[in-house]
């Protein structure tokens, strides 16, 4: 049985919000104030795909930027390594919250069943986090910038 479940936020994690695509006839519209655009990456082109996507904080914006940008400027990117894959660690945990842990809350899955998952949850964000800070932790400057890349093209 579908029904219409309306998001809440949750109040001890900021709420992420799904993104969604804008439509050609949309973008045209012009904007009343102009935005920086960033440089476009392969990937930027809007996709006939499906997707799921999430916005996250202002402030996890804020900081993801900040690292993704201190990286690329970096003549040494490599010293930034750790930074990166906190973030990655950091917005992967907020996407898990919210395609999971906030759907079995809103869904009054019962007391038992949510502290399940949120244990279950909390085991593997441990274990990835090991994982993605060790394969960042090794890697040269050429996937260090793919990797912005990435992070870069999915905050469109």
């Amino acid at each position: 049985m579908v029904s219409s479940i309306k998001r809440k936020s949750v109040a001890s994690v900021e709420a992420p919000t799904v993104k969604r695509r804008v439509t050609a006839a949309a973008a045209e519209k012009p904007s009343k104030q102009p935005k920086a655009q960033p440089k476009e990456q392969p990937g930027d082109q809007p996709s006939d795909q499906p997707f799921l996507r999430f916005t996250h904080s202002q402030a996890l914006r804020k900081q993801t930027l900040k690292v993704l940008l201190a990286l690329e400027q970096s003549d040494a990117p490599d010293e930034h390594r750790a930074d990166l894959a906190d973030i990655v660690v950091t917005l992967m945990s907020a996407g898990m919250d919210f395609y999971f842990l906030a759907p079995l809350k809103q869904a009054k899955a019962g007391f038992v069943i949510q502290q399940s998952a949120n244990l279950g949850m909390v085991g593997v964000q441990q274990l990835m986090g090991g994982v993605i800070r060790n394969i960042i932790g090794r890697m040269e400057r050429p996937a260090l910038l793919s990797v912005c890349g990435s992070i870069r093209s999915m905050m469109l």
